[in-house]
């Protein structure tokens, strides 16, 4: 299907139509020719068990691989389902990943609040389906914690309100649509029932021919919606708790499954928590009108609090930007610029200086104060 040639004088790589499925294509062929040159397999990793390989789909069919070359000390830089690999050949015993091509995206939260560790979750992923159960509240807070960590890995977000079938009344599902719409400017919105099928359909067809990765917390029936997508019962489901609406961890590993329809889905385990890790450009796109609006500021280092000619708080003023966006967004701010200072010396020494600057902007306007009112 494709002519999968190394550069001149390099070995050819071995026929790869069965992995196309699977997302392979010119580029990848490209990529990998060097290590064609040497012998080694291409295979797409479609399982990882708590940081170890465990299975590749190769030219061969699924094997099962040791990724000792290829753990390194940065959590960033491990093994992940979704990566290309260059793999042993057949007859080596035992078979061994020995090196994975440079990745196009991954998806990165961090790995605690209090720590600069980031995990990643999948790699090479072209859609951030982020599922969220109708079965409980909408939290608009963690939906645009996702999405900006969608947008950050560098595939596009989609978000998946799963559960659809709970609320039978229309509009009221319309206005729970339209309530995500306004958080999730850009992102495409579906509701979905697996139960009975509505809204799959559009979602297959919506993911057909990349790679989606698959996230929310427990409970919100990603297993469901990707059993449902399969069109088997490949994935095990249990039952979520009446009391809180939360589900165990049903999925303990991340495996990638091809889907009937076209594309290749990974569905990850349940995220207790949505840190996120270094994902400054993903912030911005979630809360791109506020961005937009801080175009119109006077200064240009506005922070939207109490600066003259603020655009922001102008708009908040007037009703247009909601107090709730605002408030996400100073929060998110805040929180991504002090995971990246815990790495980042010069981002700590420029967060300091603003501190020290607006410290003295708030203790001129006391003493200025006190001066009128003497």
């Amino acid at each position: 299907m494709f002519a999968d040639t190394a550069a001149s004088g390099a070995s050819a790589v071995p026929a790869v139509d069965s992995l196309v499925p699977y997302g392979w294509d010119e580029d990848w062929a490209a990529a990998f020719a060097p290590y064609a040159a040497q012998g080694l397999l291409p295979g797409r990793v479609v399982r990882v068990d708590r940081g170890s390989c465990d299975l590749v789909v190769t030219t061969e069919g699924v094997i099962r691989a040791d990724t000792t070359y290829v753990t390194p000390h940065d959590p960033l830089r491990v093994i992940c389902t979704g990566d290309w690999a260059a793999v042993d050949p057949i007859g080596s015993d035992p078979r061994y990943v020995r090196a994975y091509l440079p990745r196009r995206t991954s998806f990165v939260r961090s790995t605690s609040s209090k720590r600069s560790e980031g995990q990643i979750l999948a790699a090479n992923v072209d859609y951030a389906v982020i599922a969220v159960s109708l079965a409980a509240e909408l939290d608009l807070g963690r939906i645009e914690r996702f999405l900006a960590l969608g947008w950050e890995s560098g595939a596009q977000p989609v978000v998946v309100l799963t559960k659809a079938d709970l609320v039978p009344d229309a509009t009221a599902l319309s206005y729970l649509v339209e309530d995500v719409e306004t958080t999730a400017p850009g992102v495409q919105v579906l509701p979905v029932s697996a139960a009975d099928g509505d809204g799959v359909d559009i979602l297959a067809a919506t993911l057909s021919g990349g790679t989606s990765v698959l996230l929310g917390q427990s409970g919100a029936g990603k297993s469901t919606l990707a059993n449902a997508l399969a069109g088997a019962d490949i994935m095990d489901v249990q039952a979520i708790r009446d009391v809180d609406g939360k589900g165990r961890h049903t999925t303990t590993t991340r495996n990638l499954l091809v889907l009937p329809g076209g594309g290749v889905l990974i569905d990850t385990p349940g995220l207790r928590g949505v840190g996120l890790y270094d994902a400054g450009t993903g912030v911005g796109q979630v809360f791109s009108e506020i961005e937009a609006l801080a175009e119109g500021c006077r200064f240009q280092d506005c922070a939207h609090v109490a600066e003259p000619g603020c655009a922001v708080l102008a708009a908040l003023e007037d009703g247009t930007l909601p107090e709730r966006r605002l408030d996400s967004y100073r929060k998110l701010i805040r929180e991504n610029q002090r995971i990246v200072a815990k790495t980042d010396a010069r981002v700590r020494a420029d967060m300091r200086r603003e501190w020290k600057r607006r410290g003295a902007e708030g203790k001129a306007a006391m003493e200025a104060k006190r001066g009128r009112l003497r």
